[in-house]
């Protein structure tokens, strides 16, 4: 009897969250076909009915993040989806540099566990990157006053920000820091933006 489409979508996803929880853990190389499988509980057969290759599957466990709300997960951080503008955007850099989004290896933003892995990707992997980035600038930007051009350029340093700043946190072997570095990225980050952050928001002293 054929698998329904339902089964086979909800089969793939199983595949796609272990991808990404275990490419998270141990990097891309580290990771075989075998692995991911087994953290869904299936067998290795059943890969090829999903993707073609690994890289493929890294693609999409890469951009799984933007359909993801890191607020269904983590209780003490709050990401309204339809907040707008400086409003969506002061949050998402309060979630992105908050000690739960640092010490939640399993769930973190692929930007901060694989740069080196996706620089020596294929062209699918970085385009994923790719997308993923452009969409916090995105969503940066929307909360930004003046000129497109001007907010995309604040954007961009703000997103490096974040990203970077994890990035150099979690590089670390020290962990107050560790802290100190993404603190400073988060003043930083939300100086540049003009976003206020109320003292009683969530992770407002995370």
């Amino acid at each position: 009897m054929p698998y329904t489409a339902e089964h086979k979508a909800e089969t793939r996803k199983r595949i796609v969250q272990s991808a990404r929880r275990l490419f998270n853990r141990h990097g891309f190389c580290e990771v075989s076909i075998d692995d991911i499988m087994a953290g869904a509980g299936l067998t290795r057969g059943g890969f090829y009915n999903h993707f073609k290759t690994k890289d493929e599957l890294y693609a999409e466990a890469v951009t799984l993040v933007m359909d993801c709300n890191p607020s269904e997960a983590w209780d003490d951080v709050e990401i309204d989806v339809n907040a707008q503008g400086a409003e969506l955007a002061r949050q998402i850099v309060d979630g992105y540099l908050s000690r739960r989004h640092y010490e939640d290896i399993d769930v973190q933003c692929p930007m901060i566990a694989l740069p080196s892995d996706v620089a020596r990707g294929g062209a699918a992997v970085k385009t994923a990157f790719r997308k993923v980035f452009e969409s916090m600038v995105t969503v940066f930007a929307a909360g930004l006053e003046g000129g497109e051009a001007a907010a995309r350029k604040r954007a961009m340093g703000i997103a490096t920000l974040c990203v970077g700043g994890m990035v150099l946190a979690r590089a670390v072997d020290d962990d107050g820091l560790a802290e100190e570095i993404r603190e400073s990225a988060r003043a930083m980050a939300l100086e540049a933006s003009g976003w206020e952050r109320p003292a009683h928001a969530p992770g407002a002293n995370a």
